[in-house]
């Protein structure tokens, strides 16, 4: 395909985008849907009354171009990742549990992708991204817009079996044989967390697996005797949800434990979001010089410091030229996670400026979002961004997201997970 068509591929997703108020998700059917399967799992409530802003109605339209460019971006990480040189600067400056690499490569990557006029650019990389389960089924239960139909990257049926398959990888990944016998995922408080519906539905996959699997608080987990166990009952992988991503706190200690002794796989685990999700891993990834030197392929390197955007650690000596950029930039702490603590910096006040400078965060060239006609007259656009869901640097499932507001949330009437729509 030459520059010419490619180009106008695009142009006409971003047209779709910006006109198409289709609705192409029956929200009370499908929440009907995801309500029996939940039941099933153990959760009695309503989705639409606990998440009611959980699922949009419209779909966000994508090129194949764009969409080709972004499984090659997820390929090239991997391949980046994989470098010796960038190993050791990903680790030069992490703690210690960072360095104790147990093979697990890391289990439900997410790639975020905001659609700049020039194309997609990675923004940031997330080593425990949830949502990918529910966004299956949407994807599975969208229906025809516009005479397109979308193109199905994952069916909630594949998307479970990716999963089971990607759990047993992480297991293999560690020089272990077969696949584990109980999986526990574990986050704090689970029942409170937005997404438990989610831990539901993935402890019910790797049932459906032959696997045993139970959704745990880290304080349940003992370790022991070289054993890690749950409730009393031996545990042989995590699933790991938390946000404590080297497991600093006294309350994920057995967990802690048990990683480094290799009495079970934890994934993702401290060294994963060290090399790939740390915000700081985007100024290596974004340098095309220093991916060369460190010997990445060229033109995976060229790719990477073209989708990447100029991203920088802040340090209190850059701070007045920052401050007069401050407008063209973006502020995120090193791990942060769901936007928290992230800023734009045209909202920026000179107090809030003044903790960023102490340290924790780098800078991003901005990149504003794409925008989603909403599907009622009246409402304001949304705000959007592209999730590839991948492992290995294989891209799994396509699902969106959509906001207003500064930064993603799921509190705006008519956003949530959307399916995406591959242009054909």
């Amino acid at each position: 395909m030459d520059a010419a068509v490619e180009s106008f591929a695009a142009r006409d997703a971003a047209a779709l985008n910006t006109r198409c108020r289709c609705v192409t998700v029956d929200l009370t059917a499908f929440r009907a849907e995801v309500d029996l399967r939940l039941r099933a799992a153990g959760l009695p409530a309503s989705v639409a009354d606990t998440h009611p802003h959980l699922f949009a109605q419209v779909p966000v339209f994508l090129s194949a171009e764009h969409a080709e460019r972004m499984a090659a971006v997820a390929s090239a990480v991997e391949a980046a990742v994989a470098l010796p040189a960038y190993r050791e600067a990903a680790l030069a400056s992490a703690p210690a549990i960072a360095h104790h690499d147990s093979g697990a490569r890391g289990a439900f990557f997410g790639f975020d992708f905001h659609l700049s006029t020039q194309g997609p650019r990675l923004i940031e990389i997330n080593t425990n991204a949830g949502g990918g389960f529910l966004a299956a089924m949407l994807g599975e239960a969208a229906l025809v817009c516009c005479g397109i139909t979308a193109r199905a990257d994952a069916s909630a049926p594949g998307f479970e079996q990716w999963v089971s398959d990607m759990l047993s990888a992480e297991w293999r990944g560690t020089g272990r044989a077969g696949r584990p016998r109980t999986i526990a995922i574990v986050d704090e408080t689970p029942e409170t967390q937005y997404l438990y519906p989610e831990f539901l539905l993935v402890a019910h996959a790797i049932e459906h697996a032959g696997m045993k699997a139970m959704v745990a608080a880290p304080e349940e987990l003992d370790f022991s005797e070289g054993v890690l166990r749950a409730r009393g009952e031996p545990v042989d992988l995590v699933y790991n949800r938390l946000c404590d991503f080297t497991l600093e706190a006294e309350t994920n200690r057995a967990l802690r434990e048990a990683h480094v002794a290799g009495a079970a796989v934890v994934t993702p685990n401290p060294t994963a979001h060290t090399v790939y999700a740390d915000k700081r891993r985007l100024a290596l990834l974004g340098d095309e010089a220093w991916l060369r030197a460190a010997g990445l392929e060229p033109r995976l390197a060229a790719l990477l410091g073209e989708v990447v955007p100029r991203t920088s650690v802040v340090h209190r000596e850059d701070g007045a030229r920052l401050w007069e950029e401050r407008r063209r930039l973006f502020f995120k702490p090193f791990a942060g996670y769901g936007s928290r603590g992230a800023y734009r910096g045209e909202k920026l006040t000179r107090r809030v400026f003044e903790e960023i400078l102490s340290g924790g965060y780098v800078a991003q060239a901005m990149v504003p979002p794409g925008e989603r006609i909403a599907a009622l007259e009246g409402q304001l656009p949304l705000k959007f961004d592209v999730r590839n869901y991948a492992y290995g640097g294989k891209v799994e499932l396509l699902a969106a997201r959509l906001w207003r507001g500064q930064t993603t949330n799921f509190r705006s009437e008519g956003g949530g997970f959307a399916p995406v729509f591959v242009l054909p």
